[in-house]
């Protein structure tokens, strides 16, 4: 069973989750999400320093993982996504160069235009 590319999914429109993970990749790059990680492991270190129970260790370290674990699936897709567009582009230039080193600028000129503005549809 094999999925398909991030990026072909859905034809040209974006799904659900390709919207989510667009809008949670830039949350994560944000500033207020670091001060989101930097509050959660200074209240970790501050859970293991002050002797609390281990009930409050493993939730502390369960809140990380599950931090972990969504950020690793979010970089995955937005790599994942990248690496297409970047694919797609470099196909792109590479048809464009050949038409125009046979002399008739045709269809690959139009799929470099369509390229070129990729990063923003993706």
């Amino acid at each position: 069973m094999t999925f398909p590319h991030p990026a072909d999914r859905g034809g040209d429109r974006r799904r659900g989750f390709e919207r989510l993970a667009e809008t949670a990749s830039r949350f994560t790059s944000s500033p207020v999400f670091f001060m989101f990680c930097l509050a959660l492991v200074t209240w970790m270190v501050i859970v293991h320093a002050a002797g609390f129970g281990t009930e409050w260790q493993v939730f502390a370290g369960d809140c990380m993982t599950a931090v972990t674990l969504l950020l690793l699936a979010l970089l995955k897709n937005s790599e994942l996504r990248a690496e297409r567009a970047i694919q797609r582009k470099l196909d792109a230039i590479a048809a464009a160069l050949l038409e125009a080193q046979e002399g008739s600028p045709g269809k690959a000129h139009e799929d470099l235009r369509e390229a070129i503005r990729m990063e923003e549809e993706i």
